[in-house]
């Protein structure tokens, strides 16, 4: 009786086998997801993630870098030469800046940041910030330690100057301080030129001091302009470049390099950044080229 009685509660038919087996199996499945789950699992430490503050100081300082790139960057310039991309750059209204134009189309010049304000109307805010950067000839600034009377005089006797276009090796060798030499150097130069369009030309002359052209200038101004053949600097060759007596052919050369790898050049002040470019003669070397 005993014997069929255990023998009734384990003994299982083939599809009863096949359940617990199937069951055994889901528990042996599950166990085995739950071993490897611990094994791998990481657990997420709040306070694992820490922001690395000198990484920070360094992204930050080169998203000011980048900035900074996309700014204009000024460079000293002569402001009686500024161009509609340079006076909107800088900030001038178009009224502005047509002010400054019509003033230079009678050939004349403004010679301080007072003068500049006083002809364009510009703010004493914006002259503030951009006066700085103002760069006039030297001979402008000498002249303007002088007292008013002796400026008067030279008002008075204008009338009276000959034309420097005009003026023979033998006109000018009558200036004290001009010999032969330099008299043919002066005519050389000019005719290199097509003609004296500022003065200041005068001293770039080489050989020639500053007091003597100050006696030149006493007697003579330019009078009539000639006409200039601009040079357009974004699609002349180097050879076309050196034409101007300003650049020689190295730094031509060099201008068409800096042009290639920029694409173009969007500003006469983009050529001071060339080595070896004459700063310093930036003002009168912008008038014999064109960018457009």
């Amino acid at each position: 009786m005993n014997k069929k009685l255990g023998k009734s509660h384990f003994s299982f038919n083939r599809q009863e086998r096949s359940g617990i087996f199937f069951l055994l199996f889901i528990i042996v499945f599950i166990q085995l997801l739950y071993f490897f789950a611990k094994a791998y699992y990481v657990p997420i430490d709040k306070h694992s993630l820490q922001v690395d503050h000198e990484v920070q100081l360094q992204l930050e300082e080169l998203k000011k870098q980048a900035a900074l790139q996309d700014t204009i960057k000024p460079f000293p310039f002569n402001p009686n030469f500024i161009t509609d991309y340079k006076g909107y750059a800088l900030g001038m209204t178009p009224v502005e800046i047509d002010r400054l134009h019509r003033f230079r189309e009678k050939g004349r010049f403004v010679n301080s940041a007072i003068e500049f304000q006083e002809l364009t109307l510009i703010s004493d805010s914006l002259l503030k910030e951009i006066a700085p950067f103002f760069k006039f000839p030297k001979w402008t600034q000498e002249s303007r330690g002088k007292p008013i009377k002796k400026k008067t005089k030279v008002v008075a006797s204008s009338y009276s100057y000959q034309d420097i276009n005009l003026a023979s090796p033998d006109d000018l060798r009558l200036i004290k301080g001009v010999g032969e030499v330099l008299s043919q150097r002066i005519v050389k130069f000019r005719d290199r030129l097509g003609g004296f369009i500022t003065e200041e030309q005068l001293y770039h002359v080489y050989g020639l001091e500053r007091q003597v052209v100050k006696k030149i200038l006493e007697k003579y101004k330019v009078l009539s302009t000639p006409e200039v053949q601009k040079i357009n600097i974004n699609s002349a060759t180097a050879s076309d470049i050196a034409k101007l007596v300003y650049i020689n052919k190295v730094l031509a050369k060099e201008i068409v390099r800096y042009r290639e790898e920029n694409r173009l050049i969007h500003s006469f002040d983009e050529l001071t950044k060339i080595e070896n470019f004459p700063t310093e003669k930036i003002a009168v070397i912008q008038l014999y080229l064109a960018l457009k």
